[in-house]
């Protein structure tokens, strides 16, 4: 990412900044939310609306909080409460920007896991685009 640590992990853990590159392509204008209690333990909810009116919503708990650095987080649809996986994202520093790893694991099954590359792979190009 050609932004400093501070800068991404912002991204990440403000809701009102998350709301400008969070959701797919097609998401409709305005309607991301973020609620996040930033803190181990503490809970975050994401909200959006699809271009088509199809509504979503992400939430879990997060596991560990290390500011500028890592952050860790359960992670499961509204829709599939029951499929809980863990996202973990580490940042290091890189000349002027930030070396971002996002490790998704613990998936349902395959699909999930193939569905779920696609999106973070859209998901950090708009993150890319909105620090740029």
């Amino acid at each position: 990412m050609d932004a400093l640590p501070e800068k991404v992990y912002a991204a990440w853990t403000d809701p009102e900044k998350i709301a400008c590159w969070f959701g797919p392509a097609q998401v409709k204008a305005g309607s991301v939310r973020a609620d996040i209690d930033l803190r181990v333990g503490g809970r975050y909810r994401i909200s959006f609306e699809a271009g088509d009116g199809e509504y979503f919503q992400v939430d879990g708990v997060y596991l560990e909080v290390t500011p500028n650095a890592r952050i860790a987080f359960s992670w499961a649809w509204h829709s599939t409460p029951e499929r809980q996986s863990q996202v973990t994202v580490s940042l290091q520093p890189d000349g002027g920007g930030t070396l971002l790893t996002l490790h998704h694991e613990q998936f349902f099954d395959e699909a999930a896991r193939d569905g779920h590359a696609r999106g973070w792979s859209a998901l950090l190009d708009k993150l890319e685009k909105y620090l740029a």
